[in-house]
């Protein structure tokens, strides 16, 4: 999290943002990044990052199949875009505006890039999203449609705008002060969200698909949980029921027990609505000994991009038995009765443990995803 420095800050009550470091046109050729809305950069750079290191697999292609969504799409696109039409008009818009823009962008140019013709889907459910496109493709591969899914979820959205708009909701945090110390999940001082940016893709693959070429396995994903609140557009469900049925549902899809389950990732925003009554939902559908920690401490909450990442954080706590801990938690909230991993990174038992990752949303959807280890 750092301070933005672009020009529009002032007009604007939040003046920070988890910004990635790098400019996605730095890292794809130039030309190519023209074409492409900033989202959908992030999701191409990590969707490639994904199939190197998958040993970019030797897949037939009709059986090769992609789900990556966006939460916002291509909404800097519209925005600036809008912006050279009033001063300009329709002869200075790109030729790419509409590609750019859609929310199935990047699955679209994902899709072509690895050339799959299993089928291309795009997911939108706002912060659930990453998390959901992961779910679907697990449900691709189960289905016997396809034997390798490329899934995750990518976003760009730090506009004023966009700021604006959630400040105006007072959903995210005004700590201007000290950007870094800002996202504090579980935190009794939490103020509300910081926004981030970036891209989470994997590469889900048939169990025998991968071991017939000798494939680099993580962990296994071992079940998806879906649910919806049916309560309220942008607040959580006060009593957790949505949470906890789509705990419950992945505990069910995956053959676990609560008791199998040793971590877990939480949604968790920093938001004052949102962080305890996910902790008490995770009490109630899996119990209150898993290692519970909120990776937005330090990537801020990357919406339609945060179920991405944070599935890789899950898998790679489970590979390499670490919990990552929840920074800025300086006082714990009175009402959270979890275990939270806060200071200091925790250690996993050894032996077959599972892990769960929560991603909810506005409209009221929840997807817990549940991975083990190999």
């Amino acid at each position: 999290m750092r301070p933005l420095t672009e020009d529009w800050v002032d007009s604007v009550p939040v003046k920070f943002a988890g910004r990635v470091a790098v400019e996605p046109g730095e890292v794809i050729p130039r030309p190519e990044a023209r074409r492409l809305d900033r989202a959908e950069q992030f999701a191409l750079i990590a969707s490639r990052q994904a199939w190197q290191d998958a040993g970019a697999p030797e897949v037939e292609p009709t059986r090769l199949g992609v789900v990556v969504g966006s939460g916002i799409g291509g909404i800097t696109t519209i925005l600036d875009a809008y912006d050279t039409f009033k001063e300009k008009g329709w002869t200075r818009l790109s030729p790419f505006t509409v590609p750019m823009l859609m929310p199935n962008g990047a699955a679209g140019w994902i899709g072509i890039d690895i050339g799959a013709k299993g089928g291309v889907h795009a997911t939108v459910s706002a912060c659930a999203t990453g998390a959901e496109a992961i779910g679907y493709g697990i449900d691709m591969i189960r289905s016997g449609r396809v034997d390798v899914v490329v899934a995750g979820g990518a976003e760009a959205a730090v506009h004023p705008l966009n700021i604006g708009s959630f400040a105006a909701m007072r959903a995210m945090s005004t700590r201007n002060d000290e950007p870094q110390r800002a996202s504090r999940p579980f935190d009794k001082g939490r103020d509300g969200f910081v926004l981030g940016e970036g891209a989470g893709i994997v590469v889900l693959e048939s169990e025998e698909h991968a071991r017939a070429r000798g494939a680099k396995v993580y962990a296994v994903a071992a079940g998806v949980g879906y649910s919806s609140d049916a309560h309220h557009i942008a607040q959580p469900e006060p009593s957790g029921l949505g949470v906890q049925l789509a705990m419950r549902r992945v505990l069910a899809d995956a053959g676990l027990s609560g008791a199998d389950i040793k971590h877990v990732n939480a949604h968790a925003t920093s938001t004052p609505a949102g962080d305890v009554v996910e902790t008490i939902a995770i009490k109630e559908a899996i119990g209150a000994h898993p290692i519970v920690t909120a990776t937005k401490s330090m990537t801020g909450h990357l919406l339609g991009g945060a179920g991405g990442i944070e599935s890789i954080f899950t898998i790679l706590a489970l590979n390499e038995r670490i919990v990552p801990a929840t920074i800025n938690v300086d006082d714990l909230d009175d009402g959270i009765e979890v275990d939270i991993a806060r200071t200091e990174p925790r250690k996993l038992p050894d032996g077959q443990i599972a892990a769960v990752n929560n991603s909810f949303g506005f409209g009221g959807h929840n997807v817990a995803v549940a991975f083990t280890t190999v």
